[in-house]
């Protein structure tokens, strides 16, 4: 179960937070750390600051976009102190836990935390399901970031323990990369029945993949979207549309020549 939570780290600076990291993650049984676009890795200090936690370092997973770390999950969290303008469903550390716990019994789940002095960009959290902070002093509330994920870490450890939790079943979601798929259908048809304008598209869309990313459609819900939107497609016309288009493009260039 422990083992279908990652930790994602975006653009660290600081290479010791890795290594500090990777020990803090360990600690509390968990092993999957992605890396996305480190600011200096691998590094002799990440090795030395994760002491006995070497392996999680050499087994992490380092890619260059945020996409790519959370594609194949079904749940994403990000860590944030800060409110929103487009406020996700919020939990403190001790229900994430309890939330993460069951999810992580069938499907990958991350949690995702941001650069040191920064964190989450808007667009970054604006990918993510739900928001979850770290409850502290009012007047000093920032943490480093390896103590964030510290905390984080022992709460899932904590209710992956209790033997009194009981998890309830959850439903298959899809992957984020599945929920990609949708999004692009989804602004390909809007186009299509111009429901939105290419050149002033507004923030409909944005607004859209917040709606959806919120309420986090079940794998058959989202295939029942899919098939909404292809019989948009179909009644409008679009599918031919783009049936033509594709036959149009593939005249020879020497007919579009001598015409």
């Amino acid at each position: 179960m422990l083992s279908n939570i990652r930790i994602v780290l975006i653009n660290t600076f600081h290479p010791g937070n890795v290594g500090a990291i990777a020990r803090a993650m360990k600690n509390m049984g968990l092993t999957n750390l992605y890396l996305v676009d480190p600011n200096d890795y691998p590094s002799e200090e990440a090795t030395s600051r994760a002491a006995g936690a070497v392996d999680l370092l050499e087994n992490a997973t380092i890619v260059p976009t945020f996409e790519e770390a959370i594609a194949d999950c079904s749940l994403v969290i990000g860590t944030s102190a800060r409110h929103r303008t487009f406020q996700l469903p919020i939990m403190n550390a001790r229900e994430c836990a309890e939330s993460v716990i069951p999810e992580a019994t069938n499907h990958q789940v991350a949690i995702v935390f941001g650069r040191e002095t920064t964190g989450l960009l808007n667009e970054e959290i604006a990918q993510c399901h739900r928001q979850v902070y770290i409850d502290a002093n009012d007047e000093y509330p920032v943490l480093n970031i390896s103590q964030a994920v510290q905390i984080i870490a022992y709460e899932i450890w904590m209710a992956n323990q209790n033997k009194d939790f009981v998890p309830k079943e959850t439903p298959e979601y899809p992957h984020k990369k599945d929920m990609d798929l949708f999004y692009d259908h989804l602004e390909e048809t809007l186009y299509g029945i111009n429901f939105i304008i290419r050149n002033h598209p507004g923030k409909v869309l944005d607004k859209l993949h917040r709606f959806f990313n919120r309420s986090r459609p079940e794998k058959q819900e989202l295939g029942i979207l899919r098939g909404v939107l292809a019989a948009v497609q179909r009644e409008a016309g679009l599918v031919e549309s783009n049936n033509h288009q594709e036959k149009t493009t593939d005249k020879p260039a020497d007919n579009k020549t001598d015409q």
